[in-house]
């Protein structure tokens, strides 16, 4: 059958793999597109998982409702597919980390994501506590950017021990989805509801 070029660009795109190989592909799935792309990973053509810097710009809102409904959570994480998104392993990663950031509380997704005006008022009351009880100046230093790092574990989602397992790290868990789905996947953003979270009660 005829495959049209507009087609095969779009198969390429989502796919990373070759033209002519698109196109095959196309053929042998009678012009569906899904299920050329299914063809095409199953003979390992797909190629786009292995382009780290390939841009992310499928993927799911993952939510999750904790205790009768008073803590909730919104997340959105980034995969390269359409087809990817639709998988069980996907979702259920998204779902895993949405009840990861209830558990844990993150402040921001990596640590380049805190803001310099906070990491000052942190190093500054690590030092002043370190002055306070008596360390020697010539370990100051060393002992505020220990600090530092303890603050980026607990603070940012990429660096905190991962709820299921407190022998990784979020980012080694993302590391090894993106090693078993073979696509590049990334946390885009998350927001954290508490019931009357910033109130005062009333009295």
């Amino acid at each position: 059958m005829d495959i049209s070029l507009e087609l095969v660009k779009d198969l390429r795109q989502r796919t990373g793999a070759g033209i002519v190989d698109c196109k095959s592909a196309l053929q042998e799935a009678k012009g569906n597109i899904e299920t050329a792309i299914d063809y095409l990973r199953k003979k390992g053509l797909a190629t786009a998982a292995k382009k780290a810097g390939r841009i992310a710009a499928d993927g799911l809102v993952g939510s999750y409702i904790h205790a009768g409904g008073k803590m909730g959570v919104l997340v959105e994480i980034n995969c390269e597919t359409d087809f990817v998104a639709k998988t069980e392993d996907f979702q259920n990663f998204v779902k895993n980390i949405a009840m990861h950031i209830a558990a844990a509380n993150p402040q921001y997704i990596k640590r380049e994501d805190v803001p310099a005006e906070v990491l000052d008022k942190e190093r500054d009351i690590y030092r002043t506590q370190a002055l306070e009880s008596g360390k020697p100046a010539k370990v100051i230093d060393k002992i505020v950017e220990g600090k530092l790092e303890r603050f980026y574990s607990e603070a940012c989602l990429l660096e905190q021990t991962y709820i299921r397992d407190s022998d990784l790290t979020i980012k080694e868990v993302l590391d090894a989805m993106i090693g078993k789905i073979g696509e590049n996947i990334s946390i885009r953003r998350f927001a954290r509801f508490q019931l009357g979270e910033g109130l005062s009660s009333r009295s």
